[in-house]
């Protein structure tokens, strides 16, 4: 009975089937009568008679596959040709992952979305401030703040359904300061009883381009050894600290990475470590026993996006090399391969902002970097309109270029 409802009254299907079915049976008799028939008029006669059956065909078929997108799309018939693009082209594109945190890490995702669907974004989980904190420490999961936001940035969604999960309550004794996103997760790990399984859910809601997980399943805590002797415990109090940061660790030692971001560093052709806080957002990935030596042992080109400026509390008077020296330290040789670094230039007026928050351009000391046994990769990568962030489309493009070449010429 299930397929005889093709027929039913209203379905906008048997009237494109019946149109396809004669102009199949006109170009099928066309074609006999060109084979059959002799003489020239005639079998000009039957080339038309196939023409105008194909014309039929190509109509009707044309009519059947709208009447299914208005159905499965509706009011979007005109993002066809981008869902079309991105299944065939960008799954094709080079297979990435992005490893990081913060808004640096979303940042990048935005612009890589555009030219590969092959992106794992590996998210550290060690942020213990502002709702994720809450969360973590209220309802004992991981904290879900980063890997929302890597999340939205990979959203092939509705604008309203990226708004709804980066909405942000300011009123309410206990709902102030969390976003809708965070409290999605949170309520998702509950019902599925697995962190990774609300990830995976949320990714459909949002239909997202790639994949997001966690760094880890472990609740780690960052600490960090300062150069006047002092420790720091907990991610949100590291920057408060005004000593330099000598050593970073994190507890449990023996946490380890999770499987699939194993697997997708395993398999990758780059693997991009930040832009981000250097200490706060990357490093943390890194500390996890396994991950260096993981990034390390795979094929991929390594990428390290430098950070446009420093940041108080982190790398305060910290060069490029500096941030890349301090990578190694904690890493190892051989974990960068190529170091993007912004050549753009930064307005005045917003050099005065950061300036009175102590922040400054990081400067490029090229031949020390080479030192360190890595490339330069000099560009424009900056948005300058608020504030000095980089730019997620020249960032991206100059990524995908890099591994384009690479794998080209070596």
């Amino acid at each position: 009975m299930r397929k005889l409802k093709w027929l039913y009254p209203g379905m906008f299907i048997k009237r494109w089937i019946f149109l396809t079915t004669i102009g199949i049976v006109l170009v099928a008799m066309g074609f006999a009568m060109v084979i059959s028939e002799r003489t020239p008029q005639n079998k000009t006669f039957a080339g038309i008679i196939v023409i105008f059956g194909g014309l039929i065909v190509i109509t009707g078929v044309t009519r059947i596959i709208k009447s299914f997108v208005v159905v499965f799309l509706p009011e979007r018939e005109e993002e066809l040709v981008d869902r079309i693009y991105q299944r065939r082209i960008l799954k094709k594109g080079s297979r990435i992952v992005a490893i990081g945190g913060g808004t640096g890490l979303s940042t990048l995702l935005h612009g890589l979305k555009e030219y590969t669907s092959n992106i794992t974004a590996v998210v550290t989980v060690a942020d213990d401030g502002g709702s994720s904190g809450r969360l973590r420490e209220e309802m004992n999961i991981l904290p879900p703040g980063d890997i929302r936001n890597c999340l939205v940035a990979l959203a092939d969604t509705e604008p309203l359904m990226e708004k709804l999960f980066q909405f942000r309550f300011d009123d309410g004794k206990d709902l102030k300061g969390h976003s809708f996103g965070n409290l999605f997760i949170t309520a998702l790990s509950k019902v599925t009883g697995d962190f990774e399984q609300a990830i995976k859910a949320s990714s459909k809601v949002l239909a997202i381009r790639g994949s997001v997980v966690p760094a880890t399943l472990n609740k780690v805590v960052l600490k960090a050894i300062h150069k006047n002797g002092t420790e720091t415990i907990g991610e949100s109090k590291i920057p408060q600290n005004e000593s330099p940061i000598e050593k970073m660790y994190i507890t449990p030692e023996d946490t380890r990475p999770t499987v699939e971001s194993l697997e997708a560093i395993k398999h990758a052709h780059a693997i991009v470590l930040g832009p981000g806080s250097l200490y706060t957002s990357v490093m943390p990935n890194l500390l996890i026993d396994g991950m260096s030596e993981a990034i390390k042992q795979s094929r991929a080109i390594k990428i390290y996006v430098c950070n446009v400026m420093t940041q108080k509390g982190e790398t305060d008077k910290y060069k490029v090399s500096d941030h890349i020296n301090s990578i190694i330290n904690h890493a190892g040789n051989g974990i960068i391969n190529y170091c993007i670094v912004n050549t753009g230039k930064v307005p005045p007026k917003l050099l005065e902002k950061y300036e009175e928050q102590n922040a400054y351009p990081v400067i490029i000391d090229e031949e020390r970097i080479r030192e360190l046994g890595c490339r330069v990769v000099k560009a424009n990568v900056i948005d300058t309109k608020d504030l000095v962030r980089h730019d997620s489309y020249k960032l991206a493009r100059i990524i995908i270029d890099l591994i384009s070449s690479v794998r080209k010429y070596g």
